[in-house]
């Protein structure tokens, strides 16, 4: 499922000329690391798994854990930029400095430095990676009672996981402040004017940025879901390891592992111009919308291509 599903994400906005803005340039290098992250860690942990031990070598393992620590922090790190976009459209509005091409490649380019940085010092002796408890995945070296050791944990869980974190919670509780306050003056508005509702362009492309940060906050909320487990197994391998058994170990791969399969589905339900787009290039894998003719799917695959022409001006202003 993540390998395909990735993949079509990667395909669709690549070659749906609507679906090339700056913003979604964050959304396909997130597709991309989840796609190489899968395509590496998954044939590796079948072989273990039949096996049931690691039986690739201790330099296949190094390189194992270094790839799935580098893709975890790819993730977060794309989230945030995610995030910052809503944060600057939403909240800041005219006031905010659009998001250039050159812009997103510069954040998607730091996002890879910062994680492959982060993730070789255990190649150089700042802790290390072992395999885990369960013995068919291998990540860091969590219980070996040595403060230097340790120190890398602390350090690698602060700047990538808990900053990142407190930088979406931050942006989030703004942009769900700012929403609440343009649909309460929405609502005043229409009231004023004796009507149910306005649907001005303005109106239209502020209720579209809300959807997007919608859609950002379901992923933020699934990465957080998948990666924690791996922040509690670290941290209970260092003060409490008698908690560390090879089952409790072993889920830290699973939910980090489901990651990769959350974020294609959620673009396929949620994302309005991505769902277009699919039904045009793949109807057999589409969601159809409310807007979609249940009656004639030749006339789906028209309206949902004049819609998606339309939608490219405004997406590019």
């Amino acid at each position: 499922f993540s390998l395909s599903g990735n993949f079509v994400v990667v395909w669709v906005f690549l070659n749906t000329k609507s679906l090339r803005s700056p913003a979604n340039t964050l959304v396909v290098n997130l597709a991309l690391n989840d796609f190489l992250m899968m395509l590496v860690m998954f044939p590796p942990m079948v072989i273990n798994s039949y096996w049931g031990t690691w039986v690739l070598g201790a330099r296949f393992c190094e390189i194992y854990a270094f790839w799935g620590n580098m893709c975890g922090c790819v993730s977060i790190n794309t989230m945030v930029w995610i995030t910052l976009d809503r944060y600057n459209v939403i909240v800041k509005g005219m006031n905010g400095t659009p998001l250039t091409a050159k812009g997103a490649m510069l954040r998607n380019l730091f996002s890879w430095v910062f994680s492959i940085t982060w993730c070789m010092f255990p190649f150089f002796g700042w802790n290390r990676y072992v395999p885990e408890g369960n013995m068919c995945a291998c990540g860091t070296d969590y219980l070996t009672d040595n403060e230097f050791s340790k120190s890398y944990l602390y350090v690698y869980t602060t700047w990538v996981f808990f900053v990142p974190f407190l930088i979406i919670v931050f942006s989030y509780f703004y942009i769900v402040q700012a929403v609440m306050a343009h649909e309460k003056a929405m609502r005043e508005q229409a009231k004023k004017m004796g009507v149910k509702s306005l649907r001005s362009e303005e109106a239209k492309q502020t209720s579209n940025e809300c959807r997007l940060a919608k859609i950002a906050l379901m992923n933020v909320s699934l990465w957080f879901m998948a990666w924690s487990p791996y922040l509690v197994i670290n941290w209970a391998g260092m003060f409490v390891p008698s908690m560390v058994t090879p089952l409790f170990s072993i889920w830290g791969s699973v939910f980090a592992k489901a990651n990769a399969v959350y974020n294609p589905l959620v673009y396929a339900i949620s994302h309005p111009k991505y769902r277009a787009a699919l039904y045009v290039k793949l109807p057999c894998l589409a969601c159809k919308g409310d807007s979609d003719d249940n009656d004639n799917s030749s006339k789906v695959s028209t309206s949902t291509t004049e819609a998606t022409e339309k939608q490219a001006p405004q997406e590019n202003a």
